[in-house]
């Protein structure tokens, strides 16, 4: 599905130029970003939820017939209309989110004393002391408002949709004359044209590149592309056609983005039809060069398909979702078809409990799924669920037209529902395994070094820096399935008199910032929120530093300070030469522990500690690149004007300064071999 917003206006008579040779930028690091800020975007990998609760145990009569005769009131004074009515707790905490065509009686079939209910619900309704009700206009209306309570409230007994986001698009901007191609997430509010929603961050990624080769669009910011005094690197290696410096003019440039605009939309057959007819004529002609550029774009396009792997004929535009049981867990993965092609696929595994039957799983999940995303024209399941045609109404109200929900039986529809099925199964195979694994190698750590518990979050923390310069901290978390990438936080270090190099000072800053937000108690709605929450605890159960035991004495003193004594603490020090697999692991009031090069524990231990490590070095970089980018060349001791204009003037760009040996510095007219050894050092300098 692609959203028009504007025709691409004229070029401007006379391009600006400017003289910052380097590569567009790519990702601009933000802000400093606190804990309880999201952290940098990445498509991790949906989790596991809390195990599903056992059959109920014997519910004592009197708290059961307390909850029946809560019930029994809100009967009296309930509608017969549609509604949407909420069963909260003595603690005014929401249970359960239900919807109904006529409220009063299906609060009545709760109410019944000796009806054949499930042990969820009698679970329920003993718990059950009050009833809240809102009437609708329709059922439709009640529908939606129920996805979006259950969303917003996440009551225990509802089946809850978890690691939502909005999906990415690929958008071709309109509002500049040499349109742009780039990822795009969130409110769809600049002109231009968007395409998807595509699965992760990293198919549309891919799929850019291979568009750029293909159709040679810039993905480069509008102030990038006016400074430009020649073509950057994208340019030499055939990834942009250089609109900036008038390498391609502007009707040349409007067909390669008409031809990524066709392509996308649908009309990919008639792109590749035409680049071949344009290759055999640029053959015949003996314009081989001409010829091979577009036999590149033609094997890019295909690439792109070739990824895409199944491409249905007869389905344009449609979700397909297939849900598949095991072990108490649900898995629903889902597949994005638009314009006849595959944009991806990815697993769900939402909350609910072992009683809900598939069909009842997947009802619940559609209307979540769809309560702040567009749906498509055709959404296929792979069961019947009870209220489809209500869904389908609901979706086409909000969609502006018809939506079919369908259950295919037979046919191309019923082979990607097949496909969909499979993949659900394997998805759900494979995370049962790794979280298996996982929970050993906890229990073993908690064995291992006598922690109180089993540890639910882990949090390592790391910070870098170049002789105090860009310091930055950053916290990694892990639990039982695994590291949990969204959790992740980075903390630019900004306290004014620091000593250079000072890492004592910097964890210190980094764990209060930490650790005084989560002391600080919530206010309002929010402890509602949290007091009925089973979701992935927000205070670790281990801490873990990389250092020796001077870090792990420092890290202490800030816990006693902050009052904090239910979080377990241990540093890991490096081994002798820094020698992986002889590693010594320092916990308060013990000896040093030493485990086995082999030890399973040990080597789950280092893959938390490389982890942080990855994370603060990247964050790190990411921070200095910037810095670069802004200050220049200026910042090298002794390289002046005249020696950064003879360096850009041999190399081109900034990028390709920074990726050159000290020899090829040297060649440099008057730059000396002291003066190339500063610049190669002053690239490639390793942060603490």
């Amino acid at each position: 599905m692609d959203h028009d917003s504007t025709d691409h206006p004229e070029p401007p008579r006379k391009a600006r130029r400017g003289s910052q040779p380097d590569l567009p930028p790519q990702d601009l690091i933000a802000a400093d970003v606190d804990p309880a800020t999201s952290a940098a975007e990445e498509d991790d990998e949906a989790r596991l939820p809390e195990a599903p609760e056992e059959a109920a145990e014997a519910i004592a009569e009197g708290p059961l017939a307390v909850g029946h005769a809560a019930i029994e009131n809100a009967v009296r004074l309930a509608p017969t209309s549609p509604g949407v009515y909420r069963m909260l707790n003595a603690a005014s905490d929401v249970l359960y989110v239900g919807k109904a065509k006529n409220v009063r009686k299906r609060l009545a079939s709760y109410a019944r004393v000796n009806a054949p209910l499930p042990a969820r619900i009698l679970r329920m309704i003993a718990a059950t002391m009050t009833v809240e009700i809102v009437s609708t206009s329709t059922e439709t209306e009640a529908l939606l408002l129920e996805a979006n309570l259950i969303k917003q409230l996440r009551p225990r007994f509802n089946v809850q949709l978890r690691d939502d986001k909005s999906f990415p698009y690929i958008l071709i901007s309109g509002d500049h004359w040499a349109p742009q191609i780039l990822k795009h997430r969130g409110a769809q509010s600049r002109p231009g044209r968007y395409f998807g929603p595509f699965a992760s961050a990293g198919a549309v990624n891919r799929t850019i590149t291979a568009l750029q080769r293909a159709f040679l669009i810039r993905s480069c910011t509008d102030g990038f592309f006016e400074s430009r005094s020649r073509p950057c690197l994208l340019y030499q290696i055939r990834r942009c056609s250089g609109p900036c410096t008038r390498e391609v003019d502007f009707s040349g440039y409007s067909e390669l983005v008409r031809e990524a605009t066709d392509f996308l939309s649908g009309r990919s057959h008639a792109v590749k039809e035409l680049l071949a007819a344009e290759m055999e004529k640029a053959s015949t002609e003996l314009e081989f060069e001409t010829a091979a550029l577009y036999r590149d774009r033609l094997a890019a396009l295909s690439a792109i398909q070739s990824q895409q792997g199944i491409n249905p004929r007869t389905v344009e535009e449609a979700d397909v979702f297939a849900i598949h049981q095991e072990g108490g867990y649900s898995c629903v993965e889902v597949f994005f078809f638009r314009t006849g092609q595959n944009w991806g696929n990815r697993a769900y595994f939402p909350r609910a409990e072992k009683s809900f039957t598939p069909e009842e799983v997947l009802a619940s999940f559609l209307a979540q799924f769809y309560d702040d995303k567009p749906p498509p024209k055709l959404i296929l399941l792979s069961h019947e669920i009870e209220e489809s045609a209500l869904l389908a109404d609901a979706l086409s109200v909000k969609a502006g037209f018809k939506v079919e929900v369908s259950t295919p039986k037979r046919g191309e529809k019923k082979e990607l529902i097949a496909h969909a099925l499979t993949n659900a199964r394997e998805a759900l195979g494979r995370k049962l395994s790794d979280t298996a694994t996982q929970s050993r190698l906890l229990q073993g750590m908690a064995a291992t070094l006598g922690l109180p518990q089993v540890p639910k979050r882990i949090e390592v923390y790391d910070n870098s820096h170049i002789q105090g310069t860009n310091a930055v901290g950053a916290m990694i978390v892990a639990g039982p399935d695994g590291f949990i990438k969204n959790q992740y936080r980075k903390f630019n270090i900004k306290s004014e008199g620091l000593t250079p190099g000072d890492d004592y000072a910097m964890m210190r800053e980094v764990l209060e910032r930490r650790f005084k937000r989560l002391l600080k108690p919530p206010e309002g709605d929010a402890v509602k929120a949290k007091a009925d929450d089973d979701s992935f605890p927000q205070w670790p159960d281990l801490v873990i530093i990389d250092g020796g035991r001077g870090q792990l004495n420092a890290v202490r003193e800030i816990f006693e300070g902050l009052g904090l004594t239910q979080v377990s603490l241990m540093a890991v020090a490096k081994g002798p030469d820094r020698d992986a697999g002889r590693e010594t692991l320092f916990m308060p009031d013990r000896e040093a522990i030493k485990l086995e090069p082999r030890d399973p524990v040990l080597y789950f231990i280092q893959r938390l500690r490389d982890e942080a490590h990855r994370f603060v070095i990247g964050s790190h970089r990411k921070l200095r690149k910037k810095d670069i980018r802004e200050a220049g060349l200026q910042e090298i001791p002794g390289i002046g004007p005249s020696r950064k204009r003879a360096l850009l003037h041999h190399f081109g760009t900034l990028k390709e300064i920074e990726r050159a040996s000290i020899a090829d510095l040297g060649k440099v007219p008057g730059v000396s071999a002291e003066s190339a050894r500063k610049i190669f050092e002053f690239f490639h300098a390793q942060p603490g």
